[in-house]
């Protein structure tokens, strides 16, 4: 795979890591800059995303509070809808448009949404594919068992199955978030523009992160051909 020890395939890793850093680089500070932008009507995250809740019919979801920062989710299993620090309580246009965002989820669970679904139960695969397939890998590679390797490559497509499956999940959602929000007049102008910039960069994380899962497989392919052909 190399020359003098080196292994050429680090290439990809870096490649990867260096989208996934600028798109995280890009998503901090839209979300920095429209921080700043408060919106015009006032509301809170909290209120913005229990309007959008009921206005969907939605009234057993919780909304709770959770540390740090972007760490926002909507949990389909306990019907809790958790905002970080630097969005709950909120007035600017970046928190409104993250907790659009999650009550988009919200939204997705109780109309059933197919990729929503595959996405939930594919959580348990990807789980193992991400924690066994390199020690499988290495385990193969060690005693010299292509076939072993292969099976570790295999859990790790898993992996990519899981970013795979997430990307529309999270474009549906950032797409039925800003369809709400103007539609119900919450944001307007440039307060809608600014908080579809925000949910657009966070969007190219989860591209970045899907291509970047992808190199990383690329890599352990050669890995194991490599191994195979000596």
């Amino acid at each position: 795979m190399g020359y003098y020890g080196m292994d050429f395939t680090y290439i990809l890793v870096i490649i990867g890591a260096v989208i996934s850093m600028i798109a995280s680089w890009n998503v901090n500070a839209r979300f920095k800059k429209y921080s700043t932008v408060r919106n015009s009507r006032g509301l809170t995250s909290q209120q913005a995303a229990e309007t959008i809740l009921h206005g969907a019919g939605i009234y057993d979801v919780r909304i709770e509070r959770i540390s740090g920062n972007l760490t926002d989710h909507y949990s389909p299993s306990e019907k809790v809808l958790r905002l970080s620090d630097s969005v709950y309580n909120q007035t600017s246009v970046a928190a409104i448009g993250v907790a659009a965002h999650e009550c988009g989820h919200a939204i997705q669970h109780q109309v059933g949404y197919g990729p929503l679904k595959l996405r939930s139960l594919s959580v348990p695969i990807a789980n193992i594919g991400s924690k066994l397939s390199w020690p499988i890998i290495i385990a193969g590679l060690i005693m010299g068992s292509t076939g072993l390797a292969q099976v570790g490559v295999w859990l790790f497509v898993a992996v990519v199955f899981f970013q795979l499956i997430t990307l529309p999940v999270e474009i549906d959602a950032s797409h039925r978030a800003i369809k709400i929000l103007d539609k119900s007049n919450m944001l307007a102008g440039e307060e809608l523009a600014g908080s579809k910039k925000v949910l657009m960069a966070a969007a190219l994380t989860y591209v970045a992160a899907l291509f970047s899962t992808i190199l990383q497989l690329l890599r352990l392919i050669m890995i194991v051909n490599s191994s195979r052909r000596d």
